[in-house]
């Protein structure tokens, strides 16, 4: 008879500049103790990632757990979503900012949500492109915080928390000449919305890119994104806000909006880049609409 494994961790071991795979014999040892039993797969390809998620869901395996950051989970969702499993997060990226929304702020308070075996639904973001969709599950938007994230990815990778992509948005910024926004909220009436911004996102968590609070009242469960446009800064105003931001998180100015919507249609020059949970997902976005209560992930 075929073994059936309950549940099964994949462990990303170039997240967090090789976090995961440092600490996951501790891991290991932490679940043993609290008598959960888990399977341990480390991919060595997104190839192999998808592969290995496929062979567990198959194998009837109904707790799937991503060890890295917000991107593996991420990817670990876009892969099992519409299949009948609970998803669990054990942080050790470089944001780690789901996790945060989840009330987890380290591997060890993972561990033991994970193994209370205590879930809650939340919402998931699905945004359009011409051609193709994509899902996130914290952040994502164009302007700025894309370009960040490429430069995240690349020239910073080594980098921890939200220094990693504060400098990237720094240089990002450089020459960066700002991206003319068009929103429209279908879902609540609201008046459109035309201008050149820094950035505009809209999120399911109250932070990204490493702890950075640009939507402090975004919830996870309440069917809502909260959209953040950022108008444009000159270079004086952005190295202002630089030292706070570093320091707790928080965007200190007053050229700040935000609104709230389930729905989201969005129109940007040919060829923007949309980024989500720091992840380039493609160009030219469409729509971005709230997936209310679409997976349950264990939490505290």
């Amino acid at each position: 008879m075929e073994k059936v494994v309950s549940a099964t961790v994949f462990v990303n071991s170039t997240a967090g500049g090789g976090k995961a795979s440092r600490i996951v014999a501790e891991v290991r040892r932490a679940f043993a103790q609290a008598g959960y039993a888990a399977e341990y797969e480390e991919p060595r390809s997104v190839e192999e990632f998808c592969s290995m998620v496929r062979a567990a869901i198959h194998a009837g395996c109904k707790t799937l757990i991503a060890m890295g950051g917000d991107g593996t989970l991420q990817a670990l969702v876009r892969e099992a979503l519409h299949c009948p499993v609970t998803f669990g997060i054990i942080p050790s990226g470089g944001g780690n900012d789901f996790a945060s929304a989840l009330g987890i702020r380290n591997w060890q308070a993972a561990v033991q949500a994970i193994a209370q075996g205590n879930s809650r639904p939340v919402d998931l973001l699905r945004v359009q492109f011409k051609d193709s969709s994509a899902i996130y599950l914290g952040g994502g938007g164009v302007g700025l915080d894309a370009e960040a994230a490429r430069l995240a990815s690349q020239r910073f990778a080594n980098w921890r928390g939200r220094s990693r992509y504060v400098a990237a948005a720094i240089s990002a910024l450089r020459g960066f000449p700002g991206v003319d926004v068009e929103l429209e909220f279908p879902a609540n009436d609201s008046s459109a919305v035309r201008r050149k911004v820094l950035l505009a996102a809209a999120l399911n968590t109250p932070s990204y890119g490493g702890g950075l609070r640009l939507a402090p009242e975004a919830q996870l469960d309440d069917g809502l994104a909260e959209v953040v446009l950022i108008e444009m800064l000159s270079n004086w105003e952005v190295a202002a806000l630089i030292p706070h931001l570093l320091l707790t998180g928080e965007l200190k100015t007053g050229r700040v909006q935000r609104l709230r919507s389930s729905r989201i249609k969005l129109k940007t020059p040919e060829g923007t880049w949309f980024h989500g949970d720091g992840e380039l997902l493609c160009q030219d976005p469409r729509e971005i609409t709230v997936l209310p209560k679409a997976i349950r992930v264990l939490a505290p």
